[in-house]
């Protein structure tokens, strides 16, 4: 048997829906046979279904209760893990170098260190990009990470526990919340935050009326919502959303943020003191340009239909941060869930290729479809001819049927992690205690 220091060492940076999902299928295809060694990077401790950020911040999800403990899954699926950030990257040493880990108080705990590897895998997904927008980043909330998320929603307590203990009038745009980009991000939050309202005020805070004080808008520079996605699931959308009462804005682009609210390109104001910044992303900064490597505008890594980067084939980006081109067409991969477990899928067939010396797959993306949850209100989507039997075209669902799809397509990331058993395990545990909580996180 190899010593493990003599073992094939793949890095993994990122542990989100793609890089978890990869992990934990070498660990067990590789790391349990030692065949290679397999490491995760991230700089937090637990993970969470980034898709599920946004109920987070509305509080319809309690976070502690969804998280992994990265420690905890890597013990359990042969894999090591370590906290930290990557900043740099040296391709001749084949070496990573993970930055100083910093406590709340700004005091060093984790030193820098470097980590030598034979593969690596990048995918650490994306971040918001407000374009420098003026006051976007100082006045707007993001929802690019768990602690964000739960940041938000302490935010989102604290605002409305004020209006409700005020005794002077609610300011213009005091409960009015903004939401810039009309993505499925900002649309389902829109959805939730509504909901939280409604929830909100039953539980005491009965000061606050839902239907006169609070107001949710939806602003989008392109001319439909969900501009990625067929007009008829935005149509439908826009009427669901009109039935909550939540004003969409279209082709009006946002070109600055204040304290108290958006200004657009065409002169609108909208008052609202809770902004959440939804609109396009971008692969974080310090990708750019890393040690050569070839990255798109957005930061993202360029990649063959292999998924190896452009300029070095030790190196393999997927998911968010990868720009991986589609045959046949002249554009990329989208930035979408699907995509990132497809391409996860392919990697442990690339890696364990790798090892025997044998020519990598293509990537081919598969549309499956999509779906926009609007809280307990309404899901409408699509599902495209592959997933819905062989038809050509595709299938509109909306309703209790689409709710159940758009519901399992997280059961399939926790399949993916978790296996069968302990998703069963925890279904069952959620039926049980659904009635001794309330719907929204108070808390």
């Amino acid at each position: 048997m190899k010593n493990i220091s003599d073992l094939h060492k793949i890095f993994i940076i990122g542990g989100g829906a793609g890089g978890l999902e990869l992990a934990t299928k070498l660990g067990h295809k590789l790391g349990k046979k030692k065949k290679a060694e397999i490491t995760l990077v991230d700089c937090n401790r637990t993970h969470i279904w980034k898709p599920l950020l946004h109920e987070v911040a509305a509080g319809s999800l309690d976070s502690s209760d969804d998280e992994v403990s990265y420690m905890a899954h890597a013990h359990w699926n042969n894999f090591n893990f370590r906290l930290g950030r990557m900043d740099s990257l040296n391709r001749e040493k084949r070496e990573i170098s993970l930055a100083p880990t910093l406590d709340d108080e700004g005091n060093e705990y984790i030193p820098r260190r470097n980590f030598n590897y034979d593969t690596l895998v990048i995918a650490v997904g994306s971040i918001t990009n407000h374009f420098d927008i003026p006051g976007v980043e100082e006045h707007c909330k993001f929802l690019d990470t768990r602690d964000e998320a739960d940041r938000f929603h302490q935010y989102l307590l604290r605002k409305y526990t004020a209006a409700h203990t005020q005794k002077e009038p609610l300011r213009e745009g005091q409960l009015h919340i903004a939401i810039a980009g009309a993505g499925a991000t900002g649309v389902e939050l829109s959805a939730e935050l509504y909901e939280a309202s409604k929830q909100l005020v039953k539980f005491g805070l009965s000061n606050i009326s839902a239907e006169r004080d609070v107001k949710i808008t939806i602003i989008e520079a392109a001319d439909k919502i969900l501009p990625a996605l067929p007009d008829r699931i935005s149509n439908k959308t826009v009427a669901a959303l009109a039935k909550l009462n939540i004003e969409v804005m279209t082709g009006q682009r946002v070109n600055k943020a204040t304290n108290e609210g958006f200004y657009t390109e065409s002169g609108k104001f909208i008052p609202s003191e809770i902004k959440v910044w939804a609109a396009g992303i971008k692969a974080p900064d310090f990708l750019s340009n890393i040690d050569g490597l070839e990255t798109s505008r957005n930061n993202q890594l360029v990649v063959k239909t292999t998924l190896q980067t452009t300029w070095d084939d030790n190196i393999f980006a997927f998911g968010d941060c990868a720009a991986c081109p589609m045959p046949g067409t002249n554009g990329i991969v989208p930035p979408r869930a699907q995509a990132a477990h497809q391409q996860a899928s392919l990697l442990v067939k690339s890696m364990k290729k790798r090892l025997a010396g044998k020519p990598l797959p293509d990537y081919r993306y598969v549309d499956y479809g999509s779906l926009v949850n609007l809280s307990r209100y309404s899901t409408v989507g699509s599902l495209m001819g592959n997933l819905a039997g062989k038809i050509s075209g595709n299938v509109m669902i909306e309703g209790i049927i689409a709710r159940l799809v758009y519901e399992s397509l997280y059961k399939m990331h926790q399949l993916a992690i978790n296996g069968p058993m302990r998703v069963f395990l925890s279904a069952i545990a959620d039926v049980l205690t659904r009635k001794a909580k309330p719907r929204m996180k108070l808390h």
